[in-house]
Order: structure tokens, then C-alpha cells, then sequence
């Protein structure tokens, strides 16, 4: 009813600002669109109210934790429960040693019985996943975690993530009760992973409890923004939202606990049977399965007071894009089973729509824009239509303008978009945390740094979102590229990605200077983040921006005050992190002794027939050229052999020194030597 009756009340005052009062198709398509445009930012306006107004009556009654008491829930027994993480050519060391920092916070309680920690590998670079085998039993020696910690690594990557945890579950998932999934960014506090656990033992009608991760370890301007836009406004979002879904929540794809058992009775993912995009097997899982374990009678919460659940954010704007060129493409599939798949519950059909609106809002917006500057171009080269639906008659529409109502109508749209910033301000202060933040002056000159980056940021989103849309309704070829999560941008990559943008936004402010000058006026909080995208997205990657914001404690978040164990030894066990210049982890494995036998044992045992011609045929171009100009699944093909490997580690130790091999094995061995020597001194 609110969003409803606000948006009749807007486009009715958009119809008396158009000067035809939407007596032209072109008017009638810009109310259209700005209705759903409207609608689409109404909900998320009366979202934060509701947030706002439910934290301030001190939380919802009716939430899943809110039905126990403290005491009862640590009563509550633990379960056999896996700790799972999906991982695709990711950071290496700096994953693992997150995982390593969770697994110690889990150690703490001294309740590590009941819970196994896996690492999926979908990696098919030799580099990668050589690394992750060596790094996976650093990390099991230095934890003294045998038993405890596995390593497996699918060697065709069938449904990406998806697929991945399938396969977990086809092997393993009848020996565990739950299953935490955690991202490779994922930290999860021991605390929270045993609350989730006896919650669901409390609960057994809930077949998955997804927590509210808050972004952490902003290290760029642009990470920083996302990661204090995240601890400041989703308590609010996340609270409105979490009423409103109550046991219809969705699942995010990670931070979450899943019931096994009825996972892998009724979510697994059959591939979709349309046409285009809507065919093939289905990318965006998470959604999805929640709303199957809806139609399977099984409830999913959403839990925003669930502490020290935390992800961490794309460190730069063209990856995060990057990573929403996936995201879109999955959540347009939604809108086949939105409309087609039999008796999900109405909350989870809505939920589709909203993924699918996240992505579809920017096309919309894009065409709004041009249906508006083809208005702006008939009222000002085309003479005045006083017939415009096209018959004559005794009554002659005339054109008006009404200046005063299209400001009142920017006013109300500004205030849905920038309002629930400002709620979110107040909650901190009704909650005496302002020193928190940095103070009162501090926080407010970070929500209107945040407010101005957001305001920059728009209309590069739009552009790309526009493209990444269409292209996904052509079923353009995709390709499933590894997370950039430390990297800055360079200015030449940054001028060649924002290029059409530039040409775009300049364009579009030349022809509207050359219309009329106050449409160029109006054009120019598109058009200007367009011209400005390419130093403003160099800007935002640069740590050195980030660390000066630090400094003068703006877009400070409580999280990085407070001392936090988990934070904490993640943060340690990532900073001694070195680089071994030595060798590379392909020539580790078959240069070192240990390293060699340890990839051995996980390979597989001696292939035969044909395939071992394959193999053979691998290992003599490795001996004889290096790797570097090796086809990479020719080099994995040996690499993955047990036999293969033995036959390289002895051919590099025998390859003459003037050999790719010899040069390698005597710059091992001198460096060892010197090593030794140092030592003895």
C-alpha cells in the first residue's frame, strides 16, 4: 500500500509536470518507466523505515534467534557439521590463511570435535592449484590438523560453484548434519558457526540460516566506501528485509548453514530447458535453491543479528563490474522459473524478480533518459503538436510547463534515494556508537563523501549493467574469470575500459548545449561521472587513498576499533605473508624433493593406454622445451600423474646446466647452500 499509493501519487505529479500530460506515446513511455523505476526504489525506501523503526523498538520479536533465550541456545547440542570452501584460482596463501584463522577461532571454544573443514578447488591452472595442494598441507602441519582439514580438486569444473559443492555433497554430505559455506573472502567467528549449528538443532524446520556479513579489510578509497556503506545502512536494510521475508528469506551463497539432508533431497539444479539464456545449466544457484527447500515445506531465515559474519568487497569499481557481469546474466535466468516452476511460495517468486530488477533497473533507466531527450528535442525543433493523439478536435491540448512541480518531484525521488542514510546516522546516534564511527562530524563528512562517490558511480553502473544485460539476453559466451582482490587499476586499462562511456557522456552534453541550455543543465549529473569515469575509478583503486582516509579516521566502521580475535589473527597471518621468488610453484613440485613427493601422492597412479601416450608425450616436451609455451591442460594432463611427475623431478635433476631444468635445479641448489652456509655462520 505505501509503495503503491506513493508511486500513483509521483506519476500523477510527473503527468501534470510532462507538457502534454502524457498525451504523447513518448510521454506515455516516460511514465511508464519512471513508474517502475519508482517502485523499484520505493520498496527499498520503506525497507530501511521499517529497519529503522524495528531497531529502534529494540529488534523483531518474531525473528528466528528471538524465539530462544541465550541460555537455551547454549544448551543446545552441536553437530556433525562441515565447513566448506569453494574456491576457483583464487589468492592462495591469502585465502588459506583466512581459513586458518577461522579454523583457530573454532579451536578457541575447545568444540572443534564435530566440525571438518573442506577446501573445493575448482582451479584448472597448473600454477593454482599445485600452489593450493602445497599450501593445503602447510596449513594441516602447521595447525596439526590431520583429519580435520581436506583438500579436493575437481578436475572438470561441470556447473561452476554449484556443481562444486554437488560433488562434496555426492562423496561426503551423508556424514555431516550441516554444511557452512563459506567465499574465499568469508570470515566466520567460531561463536557465530556454534550458534548457527544449535539454532538449527532448536529449529528443525529451518533448512538454511543465512547471516548478514558485513564488508571488512577495505583497503582502497573504493573498498573503504563500500565497506562503511555496508556497516552503516545494511543493519537497516537487512533488519526491514528479514522481517518482511521471515521464513521465506533467500540464500546469499555463503556465511550461511544448510541443513544437508533435505539440500540434497530437493536443490539439486537441473538444467533449464528454454531457449537462449534461458537454457543451459543455472548459474546463479543460491536463490534458487533456497526457494526449492520452500516448496519442499522447509523454511530459510535471514538473521542480521548474527555478529562477526564478514566479506570483504571487490577492491576496485571495474572489478567489482566484472564480477556483476556474472551475477546478471545468472539472475535473468531467474525469470524462467519466476514464471514456470511449479508451486514455489509467492515470497520466493518475488525474490527472483528482485535479483532480476537489480540488473534490469539500468536498461530501464538508460531507455528513460532517452525517451526523455526525445522529448526535450520535439519541444524544441518540432513546432508545438495542439493535436497530439493524432485527430482534430474542438479542443486544442495545450503544451505547459510547471518548473515548481518537477522540482517537487526531484525533491521526493532525491528523498527515497538519500533518506535512509540519514535514518541510518540517527540509529548510530540513538545507540550512543557516534564515537564508533569517528564522532559526529567525522561520520557525517563520510556519509556525504559516501553520498558523492555513490552519485559519481550511478551512471558508470548504468552503462555497464545496460551492456551486461543485453549481452546476457544475446547468451553472449561468458567466460568464469578468477576475483581480482588486491590489484589497483592502471590509467591506460582504466581509459580503454571507460572509453564508451566517455564518448557517451560527452556526446550526450554536446547535443544537449547545442538543444537548449537547460536540458544541458539537467544532463549533466549523467553525463559529467561519464566524461570523469576513467580518473575516478584510478583514484577509488589506489590504496594510498584509502590509507589517507584512514588516517584522518574518516569511513571508520566500529569493526576495525574493537579487537576482534577472528579479525585479528586473519589480519596477522595475511601480513606475513612473503613472496617466494625462488621458484614458482609448478617448479617446486618437480624441482623439491618433498614438494614432489607430496604431489605425487595426491595425483592420480599411473594412467595406461592412449592417454599414457598423452602423458608421455607431455613430459618430453616439458623436459625438453620448459613449460612456459606449454598448452596448460597438456601440462596438467602430466601433472596430475603420479609417474609423470617421478619422470620429471628425475629428468630436471639430471638435465644438463645450460637446460631450462639444469639452470633451475643449480639456482635451487646454490640458494640452499648459501642458506646453509648463513646458518652455520
Amino acid at each position: 500500500m505505501l509503495v503503491g499509493g506513493q508511486t500513483l501519487i509521483a506519476g500523477n505529479l510527473l503527468l501534470q509536470v510532462l507538457p502534454y500530460h502524457g498525451g504523447t506515446p513518448v510521454e506515455v513511455g516516460i511514465v511508464l518507466l519512471f513508474a517502475l523505476l519508482y517502485v523499484w526504489i520505493s520498496f527499498g525506501f520503506w525497507m530501511a523505515v521499517y529497519g529503522f523503526v524495528l531497531r529502534l523498538l529494540g529488534g523483531d520479536r518474531h525473528s528466528l534467534i528471538n524465539r530462544h533465550s541465550s541460555p537455551e541456545i547454549d544448551a543446545a547440542p552441536l553437530s556433525r557439521t562441515a565447513v566448506v570452501m569453494p574456491i576457483y584460482h583464487e589468492p592462495v596463501r591469502w585465502t588459506l590463511e583466512g581459513l586458518k584463522a577461522v579454523y583457530r577461532d573454532l579451536e578457541r571454544s575447545g568444540e572443534l570435535d564435530q566440525f571438518d573443514f573442506f577446501i573445493l578447488s575448482d582451479s584448472q591452472d597448473p600454477e593454482v592449484w599445485l600452489e593450493e595442494q602445497a599450501a593445503w598441507y602447510r596449513l594441516v602441519t602447521e595447525l596439526g590438523a590431520e583429519g580435520r582439514i581436506f583438500y579436493r580438486r575437481r578436475r572438470v569444473n561441470l556447473n561452476f560453484k554449484s556443481g562444486n559443492v554437488a560433488d562434496f555433497l555426492r562423496r561426503w554430505g551423508r556424514g555431516y548434519e550441516y554444511m557452512v559455506v563459506l567465499d574465499a573472502d568469508s570470515l566466520l567467528a567460531g561463536d557465530t558457526i556454534r550458534k548457527m549449528v544449535r539454532l538449527m538443532n532448536l529449529e528443525p524446520r529451518v533448512g538454511i540460516l543465512q547471516s548478514a556479513p558485513t564488508v571488512i579489510n577495505g583497503q582502497s578509497a573504493f573498498a573503504r566506501i563500500q565497506q562503511f556503506a555496508s556497516r552503516l545502512y545494511s543493519p537497516l536494510f537487512a533488519t526491514g528485509l528479514a522481517a518482511i521475508q521471515m521464513g521465506d528469506a533467500v540464500f546469499w551463497g555463503h556465511n550461511a548453514i544448510i541443513r544437508v539432508a533435505p539440500f540434497m533431497s530437493h536443490c539439486g539444479l537441473r538444467k533449464l530447458s528454454g531457449f537462449g539464456i534461458w537454457r543451459g545449466p543455472i548459474m546463479s544457484h543460491d536463490f534458487v535453491e533456497a526457494a526449492f527447500l520452500g516448496r519442499a515445506g522447509y523454511e530459510v531465515w535471514l538473521e542480521p543479528t548474527l555478529a562477526h559474519s564478514y566479506e570483504e568487497s571487490p577492491p576496485t569499481l571495474d572489478d567489482e563490474l566484472a564480477r556483476d557481469q556474472r551475477w546478471s546474466k545468472g539472475n535473468l535466468q531467474h525469470a524462467f522459473l519466476m514464471l514456470l516452476a511449479p508451486k514455489l511460495r509467492m515470497a520466493h517468486r518475488l525474490a527472483f524478480l528482485n535479483g532480476i530488477m537489480a540488473y534490469a533497473a539500468s536498461p530501464l533507466w538508460l531507455a528513460f533518459l532517452v525517451l526523455t531527450t526525445i522529448a526535450a528535442v520535439q519541444l524544441t525543433l518540432a513546432p508545438i503538436d495542439y493535436f497530439p493523439d493524432g485527430h482534430e478536435s474542438l479542443f486544442p491540448l495545450w503544451p505547459e510547463w510547471r518548473p515548481e512541480w518537477a522540482i517537487l518531484l526531484v525533491t521526493s525521488t532525491l528523498a527515497l534515494l538519500f533518506l535512509p542514510k540519514f535514518l541510518a546516522v540517527a540509529d548510530v546516534v540513538l545507540k550512543g556508537e557516534l564515537r564508533r564511527y569517528g564522532g559526529g562530524a567525522r561520520l557525517l563528512i563520510s556519509v556525504f563523501l559516501e553520498i558523492m562517490v555513490s552519485v559519481l558511480l550511478a551512471p558508470i553502473r548504468m552503462l555497464a549493467h545496460s551492456r551486461f544485460v543485453v549481452s546476457a539476453l544475446l547468451n553472449l559466451r561468458l567466460g568464469w574469470a578468477a576475483q581480482n582482490r588486491t590489484e589497483e587499476i592502471r590509467w591506460r586499462d582504466a581509459l580503454v575500459q571507460h572509453l564508451p562511456g566517455f564518448l557517451v557522456g560527452g556526446g550526450w552534453s554536446l547535443f544537449a548545449m547545442a538543444l537548449d541550455p537547460m536540458f544541458f543543465y539537467w544532463s549533466l549529473p549523467v553525463s559529467v561521472p561519464l566524461i570523469l569515469a576513467a580518473p575516478t575509478t584510478v583514484w577509488l583503486s589506489r590504496i594510498s587513498k584509502g590509507e589517507a582516509l584512514g588516517r584522518y579516521h574518516l569511513l571508520q566502521i566500529p569493526d576495525t576499533l574493537t579487537p576482534i580475535p577472528l579479525l585479528e589473527d586473519a589480519r596477522k597471518l595475511r601480513e606475513r605473508l612473503s613472496v617466494d621468488q625462488e621458484l614458482t610453484p609448478l617448479e617446486r613440485a618437480i624441482i623439491v624433493p618433498p614438494a614432489n613427493r607430496l604431489h605425487r601422492h595426491l595425483a592420480r597412479p599411473k594412467a595406461r593406454g592412449a592417454k599414457r601416450g598423452s602423458i608421455d608425450a607431455a613430459v618430453e616436451q616439458c623436459v625438453k622445451s620448459g613449460y612456459p609455451t606449454m598448452d596448460k591442460k597438456a601440462l596438467s594432463l602430466a601433472l596430475e600423474d603420479a609417474q609423470a611427475l617421478a619422470d620429471l623431478h628425475k629428468c630436471a635433476w639430471n638435465a644438463p646446466v645450460s637446460s631450462f631444468w639444469g639452470a633451475r635445479v643449480q639456482a635451487f641448489v646454490e640458494r640452499r647452500l648459501n642458506q646453509t652456509v648463513d646458518n652455520t655462520t
